[in-house]
């Protein structure tokens, strides 16, 4: 869902999912209804005297709850900034830090592959959960008892959920901070590839024990839990397996060759242009003038022309003009990620010289990668990828 910057810590950018301003007042309602129980519990584990008839008379305790909801969020953030601070020690840029429905998540623009710095950003956020923790208890214990119920209310909720939350952070979920720990010590004595692969069988394995307790429990958050963690794991495994697969291997290896590229010219018209994609299976082309790029078209900008007006719409009309490009040089897995990150299937590749030399898709990303894979040879992948290229592609990549 879509997501905005409320504000920044340490030069990170702080952002608020959609999803987090749905879930903030649930959750404000949640903690209210349970202040009486929480209040109980506290007088009689901890031997405190709180008022339980003033905490719960009136719209006093979802005062409480919002102050609690907000108050753990913010606990939240600084979890993250845990985390954050550690990896920008190791040099790893931090994009932003981003509140949603459940928690909070610091994009990282890459996790270490050093055991010792992933282990070291993995803990970094339960150590400031269990510090927040021990400062609220602290607190709560400080703040007098007579007129201050709603503070120490506020404190003892918080202290107890910042060690929760660091507690199930641990738990060995990979994604979560107890999978990268638990990655991060199986790295030590094997590869980083294989590690990973094994952390995240003990997530997924994890998340669906978790998943069926909550359906046993009819808890959806719960599930939802389960969900993140199970396709968190299998992303992870993805992207690290790709990672460690196109290791050295370069654009120029397996893009599509300039004079093997279809393209279209700014003048097609549309008619012409989906003619061409429904007979050659492709659903998107470089657009050139006077061999020059200027663009890139695919089935989607065709569609939003009216039927009736394709004949009379070109191509320079629809196309993307601000065009996502790659080098020769640059390596296969950031070529990869800015299609990921840009939300593209294709990207134009240029040489050293700024010369158009060719074209580099999805396609012929995951055709190298499973040859790769298969034989663990780069030429195989390069002549194979080229060869594949030429095919249609089957699936339609977004911009």
């Amino acid at each position: 869902m879509r997501s905005f910057t409320v504000g920044s810590a340490l030069g990170i950018p702080i952002r608020v999912d959609l999803t987090f301003l749905l879930v903030l007042p649930v959750l404000a309602w949640l903690i209210g209804s349970e202040v009486g129980r929480f209040v109980t519990g506290l007088n009689r584990v901890l031997g405190t005297n709180l008022n339980v008839t003033a905490l719960t008379a009136g719209s006093t305790p979802f005062v409480l709850g919002a102050i609690a909801a907000v108050g753990l969020f913010a606990a939240v953030v600084l979890h993250e900034l845990g985390h954050s601070v550690v990896a920008m020690r190791f040099g790893v840029a931090i994009e932003s830090i981003t509140l949603w429905f459940l928690g909070g998540v610091a994009q990282l623009a890459e996790m270490p592959e050093d055991w010792k710095q992933e282990f070291a950003v993995a803990i970094a956020g339960p150590v400031v959960s269990i510090a927040l923790g021990v400062l609220s208890f602290g607190a709560f214990l400080l703040v007098p008892s007579e007129g201050f119920s709603a503070v120490r209310f506020v404190l003892g909720y918080l202290a107890a959920m910042n060690i929760a939350l660091a507690g199930f952070n641990l738990l060995p979920g990979f994604p979560m901070d107890g999978g990268r720990v638990l990655r991060a010590l199986l790295a030590r004595n094997r590869p980083y590839a294989q590690a990973t692969q094994t952390a995240a069988r003990v997530g997924q394995l994890f998340a669906v024990l978790l998943g069926l307790v909550g359906l046993i429990n009819f808890n959806i958050f719960w599930i939802a839990i389960a969900f993140f963690i199970y396709m968190g794991a299998a992303s992870e495994t993805q992207q690290t397996t790709m990672k460690a697969a196109f290791e050295g291997v370069l654009v120029r290896d397996i893009m599509t060759p300039a004079e093997q590229v279809r393209s279209v010219t700014a003048d097609t018209s549309v008619a012409e242009l989906l003619d061409r994609m429904f007979r050659e299976r492709h659903t998107g082309y470089p657009v050139f003038e006077e061999d020059r790029l200027v663009g890139i078209v695919t089935l989607s900008d065709a569609r939003n022309v009216k039927e009736v007006e394709r004949d009379a719409y070109r191509v320079e009309e629809v196309m993307t003009e601000d065009v996502m490009t790659t080098a020769t040089s640059s390596e296969a897995m950031t070529a990869m990620n800015t299609m990921q990150g840009a939300g593209v299937g294709r990207l134009p590749v240029f040489d050293g010289n700024g010369e158009f030399a060719g074209l580099i898709s999805r396609t012929d990303l995951m055709t190298a990668l499973n040859i790769i894979q298969s034989s663990g040879s780069i030429e195989n992948a390069s002549d194979i990828s080229r060869d594949t290229s030429r095919r249609p592609d089957p699936e339609e990549a977004p911009r």
